[in-house]
């Protein structure tokens, strides 16, 4: 923590909500980068479906990150705003090829998937200090990354 906030929740939980937040960011930000590259890249009979899809879905992102870097600056922290440091914090795992359009899709479910993961292992850190607006956060991402996992599947299916 960089500085003293003073709002009701112990500067020990505060540095727990800080990281499980910033965990939130990276994993919310590498999912941005992997569906803008496929918004940029996708090819194929569902190319129109998925391009226009992909980027709804990247528009989202880019203002859920800019929610959660600003709910980890107003306890008091700075947001972490590298690739390093987004690399070093997430389990969304960076593209090495060029996945075709259904393997797109299958990718960003286990991102979607995986990033709820990490919304679920922070929840109970920002219930317990207490941090409503915290759990309020992660309750709407959570929704969101799950309903998006869904939609995708169903691409699948």
């Amino acid at each position: 923590m960089t500085q003293t906030i003073d709002i009701g929740i112990p500067e020990a939980k505060l540095t727990d909500i800080v990281h499980g937040l910033s965990k939130v960011l990276a994993d919310s930000y590498t999912l941005y980068l992997k569906t803008h590259n496929y918004h940029w890249n996708v090819v194929g009979p569902m190319f129109l479906s998925l391009h226009t899809m992909f980027e709804t879905e990247y528009a989202e992102l880019a203002l859920a990150v800019d929610e959660i870097a600003e709910r980890i600056r107003a306890l008091g922290a700075p947001a972490p705003a590298s690739y390093r440091e987004f690399a070093a914090l997430t389990v969304v795992p960076e593209d090495t090829d060029r996945p075709d359009a259904q393997e797109m899709v299958r990718r960003l479910v286990s991102a979607h998937e995986a990033t709820a993961r990490t919304i679920r292992t922070m929840m109970p850190l920002a219930e317990g200090a207490p941090d409503q607006v915290s759990v309020d956060l992660l309750t709407r991402r959570l929704d969101v990354h799950e309903k998006t996992a869904w939609m995708l599947r169903s691409i699948l299916a």
